[in-house]
């Protein structure tokens, strides 16, 4: 069975990564022994409980990488995450089950083949390198043979899945038609409204405007619920100045990093080499003469110029050009000269001088790194005993009393941001803490702990009126502007529509020629591209765009079609394939729906929730 053009090769090729995703990625995962061998089945196809928790701890670690957060099991099933890895798995089980009714498989030379191919097997020679596999698998809890026949089905399934997809291709008209909406082009007028163009200036509200806006909108005075939080504190720049600092070990900080400090000439340079030197020459004559420039022979070889750019280099960088690069007096281009790959022209753009830093000057910045790294391992060698006097009883004023850390209190809001609050770490606990919890030691990102009791929690509440009146004032002038404006703005529009020319309405204009749904405009309201681009909106037509502080109108000058270009060529042909491999892929899904419905489906709910009680 072979995969045909289009979608069906990608597919292959997917299907093998699947197996990788699942295989490679569970290192260190749990293996689970006993009778109890699957998680469900299609038919006769089990989908091993190995697989499933591999698969969904892979899938738990990218959504952790995406949202920067620790997503627990529950979360997960809140989310749906769990259902979806299974029902991958006995999708995936549903087309092994076909491959065995139909007696396909590949032949060991095709998996020799695709096990040389993964990177995670070969050597530091890019090859494949057999201890380097034994040694993957052993960490996966698998044998070779194990893994090599989890190959073998997973490459079968592939072939399947590509055989399915092979021909999905989407029409020309589907490509067109995106392109044509992405790419219209349409020229706009626009007017400015202001608050400086009323006729009026805005009064003050009346006490009844000010009742009914503060009674219409309670949520913008709505004071955010607060934590009474007491903390205790030690952080390494509390401990940092009483550190002891050794001047042996400050000095060999610094002659351990002496490159750091004596930084030798360094020039931007780039180096054009040649076959040889009557070429090198000749290139440098025609320089001199004006016939040509540095960036004429680059192009003239096939080159460009990040081609041959060698970036800031010290004389040690570059060997025997260095005498001539470093001698130049001037900027510009020098030799022939012998490099190391044979001789060349050199170009000096920049010089960057000669820096050195002594140990007297820099003494001070060491110092106050080791006292922070002095004052770290102090407190991380704190822990346990401030552990064991929390576990005996002690309060956090206690702790205050008998150590280094700092008592402090704050009325946390999800508004506090300064201090222990702008750690994230603290603010994790502060939420999670519970009143009547015992205080724990926590460490935070600087090498520093804390220790917290929650006293209270404040639900939120709207403020009063008298406590919130100058923002409900300023909130309702905001918004009476905004209606005026938009009131004068539908007025003018309709003037433009009668046929008032938009420059003759003594107001602020730009025109905006050829611009596509693409474009950005940032002197524009928000949603200005979506407005002057609204379905029905025709050439001639007009349109009001508000923003926060001022209200515009546009008039549509004219529609064009697209550009022709290469551009656009790539576009509709990305587009293209994204729908052909969507489309591949749900015949894909749909073939495997019906096996399973075929075959029938079981699911191990007992199995299920063992995996999810191993993991955190």
């Amino acid at each position: 069975m072979a995969s045909g053009k289009g979608s069906g090769g990608k597919m292959v090729a997917l299907g093998i990564v699947g197996l990788l995703v699942l295989g490679l990625g569970g290192f260190g995962a749990t293996n689970f022994g006993g009778t109890v061998r699957s998680v469900g089945a299609v038919g006769d196809q089990e989908v091993d409980i190995n697989l499933y928790s591999r698969a969904l701890q892979n899938e738990l670690s990218a959504l952790e990488q995406q949202t920067g957060q620790q997503i627990t099991v529950a979360q997960a099933q809140q989310l749906g995450v769990t259902n979806q890895v299974l029902d991958g798995l006995l999708t995936r089980a549903a087309l092994d089950g076909e491959l065995a009714r139909l007696g396909v498989s590949v032949g060991d030379d095709e998996v020799r083949r695709t096990l040389m191919t993964i990177p995670s097997f070969q050597g530091l020679d890019g090859k494949f390198d057999a201890d380097t596999y034994k040694f993957a698998i052993d960490r996966l809890g698998q044998t070779t043979n194990e893994f090599e026949e989890a190959l073998r089905t997973d490459t079968a399934r592939a072939l399947l899945q590509g055989a399915l997809a092979t021909g999905v291709v989407m029409p020309d008209a589907y490509a067109k038609v995106i392109v044509d909406w992405l790419g219209e082009r349409r020229t706009i007028s626009v007017a400015s409204l202001t608050a400086a163009d009323l006729d009026t200036e805005i009064p003050a509200p009346t006490e009844a405007q000010i009742t009914a806006r503060y009674e219409e909108t309670p949520e913008a005075y709505t004071a955010p619920e607060t934590r009474d939080v007491t903390y205790a504190w030690l952080s390494p720049t509390m401990l940092s100045d009483s550190a002891e600092l050794d001047e042996d070990s400050l000095r060999q900080i610094y002659d351990d990093n002496i490159a750091a400090y004596m930084q030798p000439e360094r020039r931007l340079v780039e180096r054009l080499v040649y076959g040889s030197d009557a070429d090198a020459q000749a290139a440098a004559d025609r320089i001199a003469a004006g016939e040509t420039t540095f960036e004429d022979e680059v192009t003239a070889r096939g080159l460009v110029l990040a081609d041959i750019d060698l970036g800031d280099v010290a004389a040690s960088d570059i060997g025997a050009a260095a005498d001539m690069v470093f001698g130049a007096q001037d900027l510009g281009v020098v030799g022939p000269v012998m490099s190391d790959l044979g001789p060349a022209l050199f170009r000096v753009n920049a010089v960057l001088d000669a820096s050195e830093i002594t140990y007297e000057e820099a003494r001070d910045d060491l110092a106050k790194e080791m006292a922070m790294d002095a004052a770290r391992r102090d407190i991380s060698d704190l822990v346990e005993t401030l552990d064991d006097l929390l576990a005996s009883g002690a309060t956090l004023e206690e702790l205050s009393d008998e150590t280094a850390m700092e008592l402090g209190q704050i009325n946390w809001s999800t508004a506090s941001e300064d201090g222990i609050a702008s750690f994230a770490t603290f603010v994790t606990a502060v939420q999670d803490a519970q009143v009547g919890d015992f205080p724990e030691i926590i460490e935070l990102s600087d090498g520093g702990i804390f220790a917290l009791r929650l006293n209270a929690i404040t639900p939120a509440a709207v403020r009063p009126l008298d406590e919130v009146r100058d923002q409900v004032v300023a909130d309702w002038t905001v918004a009476e502007t905004a209606k005026q404006l938009k009131a004068r703005a539908d007025m003018i529009q309709t003037e433009v529509a009668a046929g008032t020319a938009i420059g003759a309405l003594e107001l602020p204009v730009e025109v905006f020629t050829d611009i596509t749904r693409r474009d950005f405009i940032a002197t524009m309201p928000q949603g200005f591209i979506d407005a002057v681009f609204a379905p029905g909106l025709a050439q001639g037509a007009t349109t009001v765009v508000t923003g926060t502080d001022r209200v515009v109108i546009a008039k549509i000058d004219t529609v064009q079609p697209p550009e022709t270009n290469t551009e656009m060529d790539e576009i509709a042909a990305s587009y293209a394939e994204q729908a052909a491999q969507g489309a591949a892929q749900d015949v894909i899904t749909a073939f495997a729906n019906a096996m399973r419905l075929r075959d029938g489906v079981t699911v191990n709910q007992a199995a299920i929730n063992a995996v999810h009680t191993q993991m955190p």
